[in-house]
């Protein structure tokens, strides 16, 4: 397998370089992308038809309400569960396949299984210990939330690039991670926060555009808020579900790029930083008498003076 430093996103990025360069890989493997992408939407979409949001609409006992989250649980298990796994896929797609060809899906597939399981695993301390600090936040006011949230988001996308790269510890693969974010902390959060509002953006616009042939129901919704059901129902058909899965593919792998971006970023200004404090050599010097024959000793056979008295 060829070395990561050829992978086409490693270099030192600045916010243009990084925009350009997601843009150009996103070109590249467009096709190969999107179709993984659309499976997995696919999968993801069908998967949350299993959580029925109309029948909790019509609930307006708390304690009904709450009974019947304990009968979504597993559902909502299998949904996170399908996203990790996914999610582990396609990022070990898009860091090995540019750099070896023959690291096709399947491939990709097989071995990144590997990484499933510490990634699990540090996805539950993180949603944890994140649960804490952004209640924490909330304290320091809203802002102070917002702040945490958007900190551990850029930990979270540093975390699957270190552990399928770097193929360390759970507790390597974590103290990286905040090493990495630390290293070049006002830029990695100001790059989050970008990425995160494009995707938003980028998001609302093509789930209005898949909402047009369902605008009827849609639009009598918002006219009567009263009757949040016909929502529910627009987002059960079978219509829905394609149109949603095909937009989904075209975002999801933004943010595997991005996290790709901000990994090899990191590293990359680590081996600058190598480089520029290794001591140069020290220089050699010509000495004038290295220009000459250095004289025999006076008990050294081949003086010259030794001869001559012989």
């Amino acid at each position: 397998m060829n070395s990561i430093n050829s992978h086409p996103l490693y270099r030192r990025h600045n916010i243009d370089s990084a925009m350009n360069s997601i843009w150009d890989f996103y070109k590249m493997k467009f096709i190969a992308l999107f179709l993984i992408s659309l499976g997995m939407s696919l999968v993801m979409q069908y998967a949350s038809t299993f959580v029925d949001i109309k029948e909790m609409q019509t609930m307006t006992d708390p304690m009904a309400i709450l009974e019947k989250l304990k009968d979504y649980i597993k559902p909502l298990i299998i949904i996170s569960l399908l996203n990790l796994l996914f999610t582990t896929i396609l990022q070990y797609y898009i860091i090995y396949n540019p750099i070896d060809g023959t690291n096709n899906f399947g491939v990709c597939l097989l071995k990144s299984l590997k990484h499933f399981i510490p990634y699990l695993i540090i996805m539950v301390i993180l949603t944890f210990a994140g649960a804490v600090a952004i209640v924490l936040g909330f304290f320091a006011l809203v802002v102070g939330a917002f702040f945490v949230m958007l900190y551990l988001m850029t930990i979270y996308l540093l975390i699957l690039p270190i552990l399928m790269i770097e193929d360390k510890s759970i507790g390597h693969t974590i103290n990286r991670s905040f090493s990495l974010m630390h290293r070049n902390f006002w830029a990695n959060l100001g790059w989050t926060a970008v990425f995160i509002i494009i995707i938003l953006v980028v998001s609302l616009i093509l789930s209005a555009i898949i909402l047009i042939p369902f605008s009827g129901g849609f639009l009598k919704s918002i006219m009567n808020p009263g009757n949040l059901t016909d929502v529910a129902d627009i987002t059960t058909k079978p219509l829905y579900i394609i149109l949603s899965a095909l937009t989904g593919a075209l975002t999801l792998p933004i943010m595997p790029i991005f996290a790709c971006v901000l990994y090899f970023n990191g590293v990359a200004q680590e081996e600058e930083k190598q480089v520029i404090s290794q001591p140069e050599p020290a220089e050699t010097k010509l000495r004038v008498e290295d220009l000459y024959a250095k004289p025999y000793s006076d008990d050294h056979p081949d003086n010259p003076e030794n001869k001559s008295k012989e």
